[in-house]
């Protein structure tokens, strides 16, 4: 009996000793300390994930592929957490365990390229976190993980569907077997999710007058794409699709190591949709700028929302100054917006210095009422121009009704000569001229159309008569004198114009737009994109517009 329990108690610190020399040579590893930008678009909380990170602390594990180095990203690391389930429990001793790398995968057929879209945002079908997901490229549906408990395991067993895209690192996995696959067949799938450009490339897309086709069947032009109005949004579509024309602010996002180091979601999020509009290998012909929406009603809280229609001159002028102040280095330093957009006017202000009621009560004349009149003179930088519009004639007989009031842009232009007077009334009466002082690469100028009364919103139906080619700003207003070796650069052509149609509040907007390689335009209203005339352009009631400034 005494020499049992001897043999006993032996056997009992043997493992002691074999579990304490385990525990020193299989250190805990530290936590991932890298942030994705993109991840506080998530709202939701997920206990599964809470699960994963207690169990992710006993375990480490291999990744044999080119040398065996580890890759880590602001998701959870899809390489280690689906194997703990089964490895903390059957074996506490095995450690270690490598993931199994396979060129030839007997289920790579039964991809479906018809349904994949990875325009929405990356949540998982059933348990709707963006952490460590999946898409199935059988049917196209998202799922979580990959371990032996998570919704992708489950979903490749009940349906049958074998083949796994991880929407972060990009790797493809077969499940329930969980090799990884390496395929160049599927190489077109990575391009699709994650778009990329070479310099070369970029400098190449205004040159290209090349067509791609869709899986469907159906050609369209790169950079010339619908965009999907997923619910009163065309007022986010026309002015995505006016900035795409932008050559520097294209270029710049079209380089995502340009602002791989930014934090905001809504910088990641335009640049994902400026490469897709000009990726030149899409399966479909259109983009849904869904997860550019999703970023935009969280940093404007919910000030821009889908399902609301809004004024695209807002939006745009919320887009631009928001993408500098995420862009810029420093409180006053530029960025690519200011670099495009950013002009000067010298404004000149009159105003009482007392109370025009006050002046009356004292019984002052006009001689002593000229000497209370104060002038202010300051600098203000701008990233548009608005443009005021004649009233139209309120009693028109039978024969005017028929007629289409009509002015000359260079009329309403006369507004920033320096000389024409501009009154205003909030936050006091004053009496304003604005003369430019610098121009701006790209000159954005928008009508007034819009005005509101204590009752309704009013629309003015008048049209504005533009040059498509050669606007030359030198005839109508003075401009600065050039700098020593600088030329007067006061030419512009319109690359962009946004046009509203319909009832003031209600309507929709279409946008047309030039494409340089070709020189043609065409008209843009979502998903609908068709050849036009220049002819036609400046038939309609124009909002907004985009001009380049000659370089020559």
């Amino acid at each position: 009996m005494t020499k049992k329990r001897e043999v006993e108690d032996g056997v009992v610190a043997e493992d002691a000793k074999r579990q304490k020399v385990m525990d020193h040579s299989s250190p805990s590893l530290p936590p991932v300390a890298f942030e994705n930008p993109l991840l506080p678009l998530a709202s939701y909380d997920d206990d599964e994930d809470d699960e994963d990170d207690g169990r992710r602390g006993h375990t480490a594990e291999q990744v044999i592929n080119n040398g065996g180095n580890k890759e880590q990203n602001g998701y959870s690391s899809d390489d280690e957490e689906d194997e703990d389930d089964e490895y903390h429990d059957r074996n506490q001793g095995k450690k270690n365990r490598a993931i199994e790398i396979r060129r030839d995968c007997p289920y790579l057929d039964a991809v479906n390229r018809q349904v994949l879209d990875f325009d929405f945002e990356k949540f998982c079908s059933v348990s709707l976190t963006n952490l460590n997901v999946y898409a199935c490229l059988v049917c196209g549906k998202y799922y979580q993980g990959r371990g032996t408990k998570s919704h992708a395991y489950t979903h490749s067993l009940e349906a049958g569907h074998h083949v796994f895209i991880n929407l972060q690192t990009e790797k493809v996995y077969c499940l329930p077997d969980g090799y990884e696959v390496i395929d160049p067949s599927l190489d077109d799938i990575i391009h699709v999710l994650n778009p990329r450009f070479t310099q070369e490339q970029v400098e190449q897309l205004d040159k290209s007058r090349q067509w791609s086709r869709a899986l469907d069947g159906s050609d369209y032009l790169p950079g010339t794409v619908g965009l999907n109005n997923i619910r009163e949004t065309d007022f986010v579509n026309v002015t995505i699709q006016s900035l795409m024309r932008v050559t520097p602010l294209r270029n710049f996002f079209l380089i995502p190591e340009n602002y791989q180091h930014n934090r905001s979601p809504l910088v990641h999020r335009f640049g994902e949709l400026t490469r897709k509009i000009w990726h030149a290998r899409n399966f479909k012909g259109q983009v849904s700028p869904h997860e550019f929406l999703q970023a935009v009603m969280k940093a404007s809280k919910k000030r821009f929302r889908i399902g609301a229609q809004s004024d695209p001159v807002e939006f745009m002028s919320w887009l631009l100054n928001t993408l500098h102040t995420e862009l810029r280095t420093s409180k006053k330093g530029s960025s690519i917006i200011h670099r495009c957009f950013q002009g000067e006017l010298e404004v000149v202000k009159e105003m009482h210095n007392r109370p025009i009621a006050e002046k009356r009560e004292n019984g002052e004349d006009g001689e002593h009422e000229s000497r209370n009149i104060g002038m202010e003179t300051s600098t203000m930088p701008f990233l548009m121009l608005g443009l005021d519009l004649p009233p139209p004639p309120l009693f028109t007989d039978v024969m005017e009704k028929n007629i289409i009031p009509q002015v000359p842009l260079f009329n309403i232009l006369k507004k920033f000569d320096g000389e024409t007077v501009t009154e205003i009334v909030r936050p006091r009466i004053a009496r304003m001229r604005y003369r430019v002082t610098k121009l701006p690469q790209y000159l954005i100028l928008h009508m007034r159309r819009f005005t509101k009364n204590n009752f309704f919103m009013e629309k003015n139906p008048t049209l504005v008569n533009f040059p498509v080619k050669n606007l030359e700003l030198k005839d109508y207003i003075p401009l600065p004198t050039p700098k020593e070796n600088e030329k007067l650069r006061s030419k512009y052509d319109l690359i962009a114009n946004i046009v509203h149609d319909g009832k003031p509040g209600e309507g929709s907007y279409r946008v047309f737009v030039q494409r340089k390689s070709e020189e043609l335009w065409y008209e843009m209203q979502d998903l609908h994109v068709s050849e036009t005339l220049p002819q036609m352009v400046a038939l309609s009631e124009t909002y907004m517009q985009i001009y380049e400034q000659h370089q020559q």
